[in-house]
């Protein structure tokens, strides 16, 4: 098959069974391995989706430049749509995340500036800060702020949600995915809920956010909010994409057993991923 540009590739990922890391458990574990998208994680699903619907409300224009705070890979997503479509990208990133996610930003045209992990997001160094203020000061951007909108949800009910359910023939009974916009995790478990009710849905959540308590609560507790390592899941918001009804438990993984089980990962499954994956 021959595609016209690289977002076309984007999508249809395999689903892979663990055979040593989950040796002890009866039934099978499937992981779906999203690093098989051109750019190496699921966000390249709801970063297009987010830039073809901001197309068709005439929020994105010809020439226009695309800003976004990202922890590296809804960056790199959006990167790939605004070559394939010819758009400029800034992207704003916390100082924690990894010199390497940077350099490939970089290297496929997009402009990068590094702010602090360590503030509110109200405060103006915040990289939820510093991306809007700079979508408000440069004519014809577009800021998808990727943690509100919608098209996040859309883009995992319209695609992931149907290729597990299809490729584990209905049989799946647990989802389990990490939470940090919430896109993937609601998106995909609204999909399977409609398809059978009884699938369980697992968020895994990190020490220093916000989401276990709120969710079993109720309660928005900024004493559960301090630094982290682990990048892409965990938040210090509340994002309109985090359906909570879609959630049925939450599991907090810390940064070490998230380490330790992605080593395991690459070592016995062959399998290299990031710590999120890892939690």
């Amino acid at each position: 098959m021959i595609y016209n540009s690289i977002i076309e590739t984007i999508g249809n990922t395999p689903m892979i069974r663990l055979n040593k890391l989950a040796k002890h458990i009866k039934g099978d574990v499937l992981v779906k391995v999203e690093y098989f998208n051109p750019g190496n994680s699921m966000k390249d699903r709801m970063a297009v989706k987010m830039v073809e619907d901001a197309e068709k409300a005439g929020l994105l224009k010809p020439g226009g430049t695309i800003i976004e705070g990202t922890s590296g890979n809804t960056g790199m997503g959006l990167a790939l749509a605004a070559v394939a479509k010819g758009y400029k990208c800034i992207f704003t990133m916390a100082d924690k995340q990894s010199k390497e996610k940077i350099d490939i930003l970089k290297a496929v045209g997009a402009e990068v500036i590094v702010c602090p992990t360590n503030v509110s997001p109200e405060d103006p160094r915040s990289y939820y800060s510093v991306a809007k203020k700079l979508n408000a000061d440069i004519p014809n951007s577009f800021y998808p702020n990727q943690y509100d909108n919608l098209s996040n949800t859309a883009a995992h009910y319209e695609t992931t949600g149907p290729e597990i359910w299809n490729d584990t023939e209905g049989k799946i009974t647990h989802y389990a995915a990490g939470v940090g916009t919430g896109g993937s995790m609601c998106g995909t478990a609204m999909y399977l809920k409609e398809q059978n009710p009884n699938v369980v849905t697992v968020g895994i959540d990190t020490y220093g956010s916000v989401f276990k308590k709120y969710k079993e609560t109720g309660v928005f507790d900024e004493k559960e909010v301090y630094p982290y390592l682990t990048e892409g899941i965990g938040e210090d918001i509340l994002p309109k994409n985090v359906n909570f009804d879609m959630i049925d438990h939450f599991v907090k993984v810390t940064d070490k057993d998230s380490a330790v089980m992605t080593r395991r990962l690459a070592k016995e499954e062959g399998l290299f991923v990031g710590w999120s994956c890892g939690s």
